[in-house]
């Protein structure tokens, strides 16, 4: 029976990969940039254009719908040109893999960073992402699957909770999973359960992991302990050196007056009268001082 429902969740998940046509990220991300800041560590977050995406988008009411994990070069693990893998991720169909960062270059991403995340910490949240590497998408739990092909509107409160379903097999794992699993490992945030305890005096914050199946794409987006990294601005952005399709870019000898002249802003001065009331009703020695 397990391996029927395994045969069945397989041709589920294959539909559910399928990617829909007309996909136009609205801003895609520079590849070069993203190349060159990127660092081990960093996770990925993509808006993906097949079926499953546009779900997991909508139960979670985010732009974000897979996350990927860089963990930098992979020995042993690159493309046919010769460009490496440096993302871990798991894919519906594939589990666990390797991939280029190239893969994610044409679509919208973000990138999150977990802020003063040590060196030896780092390194072990990237080698438990990689010794994952050939486990299985969780897709044994039939149910789960069946469910994303029914658009049913979902209570908001029962969202996460509907995500979270699966199997329970340890070597099968979803996307949003095996990274927090990865940061799970060292004790790093990303959104704890918080409990307080102690007086109005005291107040003490108690930290508690949420199980990992819990968490979505969208959570590292709106973590407070993870920074979001912009390619585009982190460097220095020049507004004026963009060229519009709609304006032509002013002449030179334009461009360099200055459009706000030192007096523009400048009021003419004015003598300052002091209001006056009637003649009649002002004492006799000021009608004698005015006139």
């Amino acid at each position: 029976m397990g391996f029927v429902l395994d045969t069945v969740g397989k041709l589920i998940a294959r539909y559910l990969q399928k990617e829909v046509p007309g996909y136009e990220p609205f801003t895609p991300s520079d590849p070069e940039r993203l190349r060159g800041l990127i660092q081990a560590g960093d996770v990925l977050l993509v808006e993906g254009n097949n079926r499953i995406s546009g779900i997991i988008k909508y139960l979670t009411q985010s732009t974000w719908s897979h996350a990927a994990l860089y963990v930098g070069p992979i020995a042993g693990a690159e493309e046919p040109d010769g460009e490496p893998h440096v993302l871990i991720e798991a894919n519906v169909g594939e589990g666990v893999i390797t991939a280029p960062l190239s893969k994610y270059f044409a679509y919208h991403t973000r990138l999150c960073r977990p802020v003063g995340l040590s060196f030896e910490d780092r390194t072990t949240v990237c080698r438990y992402a990689i010794n994952r590497v050939g486990f299985g998408y969780d897709t044994k739990n039939i149910v789960d699957l069946m469910r994303f092909l029914i658009p049913l509107p979902i209570p908001q409160r029962w969202r996460r909770r509907l995500i979270s379903l699966g199997s329970g097999d340890p070597t099968k794992i979803i996307c949003s999973a095996l990274i927090a699993q990865a940061f799970g490992a060292v004790r790093y945030p990303i959104l704890p359960k918080i409990t307080t305890a102690g007086s109005r005096a005291a107040r003490l914050e108690i930290l508690s992991i949420r199980d990992s199946s819990m968490y979505m794409p969208r959570d590292f987006d709106i973590s407070p302990y993870f920074e979001i990294v912009k390619p585009t601005i982190v460097h220095g952005f020049d507004y004026t050196s963009l060229h519009w399709a709609d304006r032509p870019k002013p002449p030179e000898e334009v461009a360099d007056e200055d459009p706000f002249p030192e007096d523009i802003f400048e009021a003419p001065e004015a003598t300052l009268v002091p209001e006056q009331g009637p003649v009649s009703a002002m004492p006799k020695r000021e009608i004698e001082r005015v006139a």
